[in-house]
């Protein structure tokens, strides 16, 4: 049993990380600090769900968009730099939303779903369960990812061998190693 947190700056927030528009769901849980920065969180994301941080992102917050702050987006997009879960979140928000690849457009519902005290035996952030592999990156949002799996599923298909050698010749979409996620979320937090 975990004990409830003194403020919100140090509780563990418990995410539960959904992929949209892809069937069957794809899924994390991430267990991060409230201090931790949106910055901090996309790179976080980026590791849970297997992305390579190639592309630009945004945080939606009920109606205010966070991420870098660009000339294409101007006012419309607020800059996370500086900004933590714990202050963007506060006292009401309980979801959110992440979008990664502005052209692939892989959104991702967030929600907190428990909040605590940090545990001596953790390092945060930490993923403490999921399903499912991520679609490669490049893949060409859901449509592709759909594409992909099916040529991958037929060996008649003609982008078959394509897709085999794009993807280094293994692929398990139902795969969710969350050993070497951790891994890769250590090498982040040095």
């Amino acid at each position: 049993m975990t004990s409830k947190p003194t403020s919100l700056a140090t509780a563990i927030y418990s995410l539960r990380v959904e992929l949209t528009r892809i069937e069957p769901l794809i899924w994390r849980r991430l267990l991060v600090r409230g201090s931790t920065t949106l910055v901090g969180l996309h790179a976080a994301l980026q590791v849970t769900m297997g992305w390579t941080n190639s592309h630009l992102h945004s945080f939606t917050f009920g109606d205010v968009r966070y991420g870098v702050p660009d000339e294409i987006y101007g006012p419309t997009m607020r800059d996370e730099r500086g900004q933590t879960l714990a202050k963007v979140l506060g006292e009401t928000h309980r979801e959110f939303g992440y979008t990664y690849d502005f052209g692939d457009d892989w959104e991702h519902r967030i929600v907190v779903e428990a909040l605590s005290k940090a545990r001596a035996e953790f390092h945060y952030p930490i993923c403490v369960a999921g399903e499912r592999a991520c679609p490669p990156e490049d893949v060409g949002g859901p449509p592709g990812y759909q594409d992909f799996l099916e040529a991958l599923l037929d060996a008649s298909h003609p982008k078959h061998s394509q897709y085999l050698r794009w993807i280094g010749g293994v692929f398990d979409p139902e795969g969710c190693d969350i050993n070497a996620v951790n891994r890769a979320l250590a090498k982040l937090r040095r």
